[in-house]
């Protein structure tokens, strides 16, 4: 296949023989009207004869013609899209210009017809421009796909066949947006790019590849060429009258514009093809899902920038109108779960292309009665929050006091749950009720079983068909399957998104960052990062040393330097310079930025030093918007309430995100908001003033990969992280996130002794509570309230009685067990009703418990701050296509913790100072501290002091030693490389730290 015209006729070859194409004639194409004629006839005739029969009669010796002329016509006002899938009027009759596959096959006619579809392949065929594709695909007489065709053996690839494109004519007619060819494909033998719309040099072509080792590109093919799936998979028949029939859709965004007279609403219209990934995971789902039936739980990994809104409404559709082998429908309603009202629009405005009729999808925005409304009728596809569902038995019985009783039978009926972000809609109780719903009589049929092997739980039957039937909602239903979508799974989204996909675990379907960072959708955010480092010194300024918990007067002195004019005026400097040199002229002059702050009172601080640095450098064509939520006040300004919307000048919280788009403001500052789903492609830099790690890191930076014309790269200028935690923070997602071990199931009864070894509750109180609860859940009188609340209020007055540190720990613990309970309940079917039980009082018995002081250590008023100084100590790219990808770890051991001890406020300042200071000394304790906690707490050492005397325990240690050492290198890597580096030194460290530590483990052991 050495030549283009081989590969050409290799297409054709495959096409004719195995994907139901015939053979067309390149001179039968009408030049003018860009149309087969006779094509279109002969279907006419051959599908609709009783139409013909009777339209050529009225119209003897000219009925081709006519037809013709009304069919161009109509393509002219309506385009190609709405012709196949609506036909056109003709004599007041719609002649069909395509059929398209049946959702079931209870009609053999709808088969039949299907089967008359002519979809026909011409090579070469010459427009009225002298232009001569290399190949059109056309249905039933009408063009419908054009391909360029190049061969890396003749020197030429997919960049020239773009290029041949953007050199033809986007008004000739068979190139003209929406009228003719609907999408245009560029192929070589490695790659396939698209476009639906051609427009000289503006014309944008999308990657239609497979994707290659998790990144872009195409996989190798034994005996074939890399991009051989496009004719042998894509453009097959059915696969083709498929993407015509339910993918291919028109997009019309509208955006509001200022002008002189005023705003003024655009209009965009685009054809949307589904790139690969996006038919590639519709189509899987779904035919999982008609093999398998419900009670699955689907996982799909898709990156920002994989087009989600378009996956999830073409794959609620499908999943709406999907029917089995015997014609029954798998699903009777599909829910779709999601916060974003751009995509309740987009869902409708989708589906309605498809389906020209209302009422297929109905968006609840009204409340929870619309929702259950809408279950009982059976509406094929619901749009709501998941915080309306635990209100619809509330819901049905206030509709049933009206005389508006509504019965949502689940008997016999199966639901698709599309979850449009795992994290947020799949998690807590909320998510629970949604299953305890769509599963009732499923869920009230089980209850009845497992209630006969609780004769020995001391509650009475109505509670135990109250706990049973929690219990029961929080495990798979088998009449529910659930769709989730995220870019960022959890190792608790691993787990309960279980269905396994092609690498044999979840997810089900992966389109990484890396793959779409490759194919340029999106940025990646990471090539350029400038890490900066701060170091000061803090000094005592009182006469009193006061002894204070360490990590809370820790963190209290960290917050101090955190808020001190000094530091936030030097770092906006930094900002603003950096922002005025580097940022503001990217994107042609409309780059804006974003501050990341640590808290409500750091970003407002940050505003206030903002503006009055502006003002005084008079760089008043630099605006800034702040976000944060409710009021706070200043002690340093007294009598002001600061508010988002009073920082703003009156722009409300709803108004924020348009008045940012504007050209009028260039920097947000941020406050826990706008750190995830905050699309805004203008956004380029962002300054980093917070501790970031994990999902949190990756969802706050990947802010800025949104991708617009213009737009090149993003930059980052963080003070506060390293470049090795945002690397480990992002490397889990970039490419297949990994799933760690299973949690062991034996850690919650091993929490749940611990907790009762506290002594604070028996379980005669638990008891007593959990029948109060589980009796009458719905609809508590006021005395059970407060019977409910006298037996809580006890055990939080036994717990007021431990010392501070033990509240801490005991409520850490039951922390613990509540989150553990709430995740493996989800996987594993528990039937235990005693943890049961502790999980739903203890989730009570948190909410009464007593709040930490952490508050209330203040040093403001006993430290200054001495020396400051930031210093750039890092730039450029985080590689993260280095390393091994590290498995997401779910819960291990949970609950444990020690005494913060108390230390005088001097001793703290000293280990700052020697910590953060320019000038380290060699007994910084910090560090040595936690090289020896790591120590006692290592099994293999502590059973070596155990069994051992001290000479015999020595070389153990050292065996160790140098593994602690570099575990915690990064805490202090001056002091690391005096000790790797100076053997006296090192020595002297081992026997200081050994004999430490085999004392403390031989005193904890008695």
């Amino acid at each position: 296949m050495h030549k283009e015209s081989d590969f050409e006729q290799t297409i054709e070859q495959s096409l004719i023989e195995h994907s139901g194409y015939i053979k067309g004639d390149a001179l039968a194409y009408d030049k003018k009207l860009a149309i087969f004629p006779d094509e279109v006839v002969a279907f006419v005739h051959d599908t609709q004869p009783e139409f013909w029969e009777r339209f050529s009669s009225l119209n003897s010796g000219n009925a081709e013609s006519v037809l013709i002329d009304n069919l161009v016509r109509e393509l002219r006002t309506k385009g190609m899209l709405s012709i196949l899938r609506g036909g056109f009027k003709c004599f007041g009759k719609t002649v069909r210009m395509a059929f398209f596959a049946p959702n079931t096959g209870m009609d053999p006619n709808a088969l039949e017809r299907f089967s008359k579809n002519r979809l026909t392949v011409i090579r070469q065929l010459e427009t009225e421009s002298g232009a001569i594709p290399d190949m059109v695909l056309a249905l039933n007489g009408l063009p419908v796909v054009s391909i360029e065709l190049k061969n890396h053996l003749t020197g030429q690839n997919v960049v020239h066949a773009r290029q041949q494109y953007r050199d033809r004519d986007p008004n000739e007619l068979l190139f003209a947006f929406k009228q003719r060819c609907l999408v245009h494909f560029a192929v070589d033998t490695e790659e396939v790019h698209m476009a639906t719309k051609l427009d000289r040099g503006s014309t944008y072509f999308l990657p239609f590849n497979r994707g290659y080792n998790n990144g872009k590109g195409n996989p190798p093919v034994d005996g074939d060429v890399r991009t051989s799936y496009l004719w042998k998979e894509v453009l097959v028949k059915e696969s083709l009258m498929d993407i015509l029939g339910r993918f291919l859709h028109l997009q019309v965004e509208e955006k509001t514009v200022p002008t002189a007279k005023g705003l003024k609403k655009l209009q965009r219209e685009s054809m949307i093809f589904p790139r690969y990934h996006q038919l590639d995971v519709v189509r899987r789902l779904t035919n999982h899902a008609r093999q398998y039936k419900s009670g699955h739980n689907y996982l799909i990994q898709h990156s920002a920038g994989s087009g989600k809104s378009n996956s999830i409404a073409w794959l609620a559709h499908r999943l709406a109108t999907l029917h089995d082998e015997n014609n029954d429908k798998i699903f009777h309603s599909v829910v779709v779960i999601t916060d974003r009202v751009v995509l309740d629009q987009q869902l409708q405005d989708t589906i309605f292309q498809f389906e020209h009729k209302q009422g297929v999808v109905q968006k609840i925005d009204e409340n929870t009665q619309q929702l259950a409304r809408a279950l009982a009728d059976g509406v094929p596809i619901i749009i709501s929050t998941i915080q309306k569902f635990p209100f619809i038995t509330q819901a049905l019985s206030t509709l049933e006091k009206q005389g508006k009783s509504i019965d949502i039978t689940t008997a016999g009926r199966r639901f698709a749950v599309i979850v449009d972000e795992a994290h947020s809609s799949q998690s807590g109780e909320t998510a629970m009720e949604l299953k305890k719903i769509l599963n009732r009589e499923g869920i009230e049929s089980a209850i009845a079983e497992q209630i006969l092997d609780m004769n020995d739980e001391p509650i009475s039957d109505e509670a135990k068909r109250s706990l049973v039937r929690e219990q029961l909602k929080r495990t798979k239903q088998p009449n529910l399957s659930f769709f989730a979508f995220t870019a960022t799974p959890k190792f608790k989204t691993l787990a309960v998104f279980d269905e396994p996909g092609e690498s044999g675990t979840s997810p089900f379907h992966l389109y990484s960052m890396r793959q779409a960072i490759e194919e340029e959708f999106i940025l990646d955010v990471l090539k350029g990062y400038t890490c900066y480092k701060r170091y000061f010194q803090l000094i005592q300024t009182i006469a009193d040393d006061p002894e204070l918990p360490r990590r809370k007067a820790a963190r209290a002195l960290a917050r101090y330097v955190d808020l001190h004019d000094y530091n936030i005026t030097q770092k906006v400097e930094i900002i603003v310079e950096h922002f005025c040199t580097f940022t503001r002229h990217k994107i042609g002059g409309q780059a804006k930025a974003m501050v990341v702050t640590g808290s409500r009172e750091h970003a407002v601080r940050y505003k206030l030093a903002f503006d009055k640095y502006l003002r005084a450098k008079k760089y008043h064509d630099i605006k800034t918007l702040i976000a944060f939520s409710g009021e706070l006040s200043l002690d340093d300004h007294p009598g002001i309430r600061f508010t988002e919307t009073q920082m703003n000048h009156g722009i409300r919280e709803t108004e924020l995100p348009e008045r940012f788009a504007s050209n009028e403001f260039q920097v947000l500052l941020v406050a826990e908001k706008y750190q995830t789903g905050f699309d805004q492609p203008l956004l380029h830099t962002m300054y980093v003033d917070k501790r970031l790690s994990g999902i949190q890191a990756v969802q706050t930076l990947s802010r800025l990969n949104r991708t617009c014309p213009g737009k090149e790269n993003t930059f980052v200028l963080d003070f506060v992280n390293d470049p090795e935690e945002i690397y480990l923070s992002f490397k889990p997602y970039y490419e297949t996130t990994q799933q760690g071990e299973d949690t062991d199931p034996q850690l919650l009864n091993d929490l749940a002794h611990k907790l009762d070894q506290w002594k604070v509750y028996d379980q005669t109180e638990v008891n007593a509570w959990c029948e109060i609860w589980f009796s009458n859940r719905m609809h508590p009188t006021g005395s059970e309230h407060k019977r409910l609340n006298s037996i809580l209020d006890l055990v939080v007055e036994r717990v007021k009685t431990l010392e501070e540190e033990e509240i801490e720990l005991f409520k850490s613990q039951f922390t613990s067990f509540r989150n553990l309970y709430a995740f493996l309940s989800q996987v594993i079917p528990y039937q235990d009703s005693g943890l049961e039980k502790l999980y739903t009082f203890g989730r009570f018995l948190l909410s009464k418990l007593p709040r930490g002081t952490d508050r209330n250590i203040k040093i403001d008023d006993e430290v200054q701050l001495k020396y400051y100084r930031l210093e750039k100590y890092s730039e450029g790219s985080i590689y993260l296509r280095d390393g091994d990808t590290p498995p997401l770890s779910g819960p291990k051991e949970v609950g444990t913790g020690s005494a913060d001890e108390e230390v005088t406020l001097s001793t703290l300042v000293e280990q700052l100072n020697e910590r953060f200071g320019t000038d380290f000394t060699p007994a910084d304790q910090l560090f040595f501290d936690q090289v020896q906690a790591a120590a006692t707490e290592n099994e293999k050492i502590r059973q070596a002091a155990e069994a051992n005397t001290l000479s015999n325990f020595e070389p153990v240690f050292n065996q160790h030693l140098e593994t602690l050492l570099l575990d915690r290198m990064n805490g202090n890597e001056e002091i690391f490389n005096r000790i790797m580096n100076d053997v006296a030194f090192k020595n002297f460290i081992a026997q200081k730290l050994m004999h430490t530590v085999f004392e403390k483990i031989n005193r904890q052991a008695g």
